[in-house]
C-alpha cells in the first residue's frame, strides 16, 4: 500500500507495523514441587547420568532458598540447584546442578540462572562458589569462565563412569 502526501510528487511506501518477534523474558524464581517433574525432564534430556525426580524433591527440601527455575510463557525452560556448605573457616556455595531445556539454550538463561544463585549466595555470606565440571566438557567450562569462574583442581574418577572433574571456583569480592 501507498500513500500520497499532498505536498509530495512521489509515492511513499506505508510503514506497517509487524507483530512482536521479541522471544518471551524469562522469570528466574524459586523452585517450588511443582517443578520437579519438569527438571526432571529436561535433566533426562540433558545428561547421560541424570539425576532421578526424586534427589531433586530431595534438594528441594534442604535448599529451598537456593534452588531456582527459569519460567518462559509457564514452561519450566531451565533451573539450578544450589547448595551452601559451611567449611567450619568459610561458606560456599556449591551449584549442585544445572540445565537449561534444548530449546531454550543459547538466550542467555544459563548466565540468569546462575547470577540469580550467586546473589543468594552472597545474600546468605558465602565468600564464594564452586561447582564441579566433567574434564571433557569443554563447552560448560567456557561458560563458567565467562561468568568468572576458574579452575582450582582436578578430582579423580568423580563421575560414575569415572570421568574425572574440574573444581571450577568464583570467589566473592566485597
Amino acid at each position: 500500500m501507498y500513500i500520497i502526501l499532498p505536498f509530495a510528487r512521489e509515492e511513499i511506501p506505508m510503514i506497517r507495523s509487524q507483530p512482536s518477534c521479541h522471544p518471551a523474558v524469562p522469570v528466574i524464581r524459586r523452585a517450588l514441587p511443582a517443578d520437579i517433574p519438569a527438571i526432571a525432564e529436561i535433566e533426562k534430556k540433558s545428561f547421560g547420568d541424570p539425576w532421578d525426580q526424586e534427589v531433586f524433591a530431595e534438594a528441594l527440601g534442604y535448599f529451598p532458598t537456593t534452588y531456582f527455575v527459569a519460567v518462559v510463557n509457564g514452561v519450566v525452560a531451565g533451573f539450578v540447584v544450589g547448595a551452601l556448605e559451611d567449611t567450619g573457616e568459610n561458606l560456599y556455595g556449591h551449584i549442585c546442578n544445572l540445565a537449561v531445556s534444548t530449546e531454550y539454550r543459547h538466550r542467555g538463561i544459563g548466565a540468569m540462572i546462575v547470577k540469580r544463585a550467586e546473589q543468594q549466595f552472597a545474600l546468605e555470606l558465602a565468600t564464594g562458589v564452586q561447582l564441579e565440571v566433567r574434564v571433557s566438557n569443554k563447552i560448560a567450562q567456557r561458560f563458567y569462565r565467562r561468568l568468572g569462574y576458574r579452575e582450582a583442581i582436578t578430582i579423580d574418577s568423580y563421575y560414575a563412569n569415572g570421568e574425572d572433574a574440574i573444581l571450577m571456583m568464583k570467589w566473592f569480592r566485597f
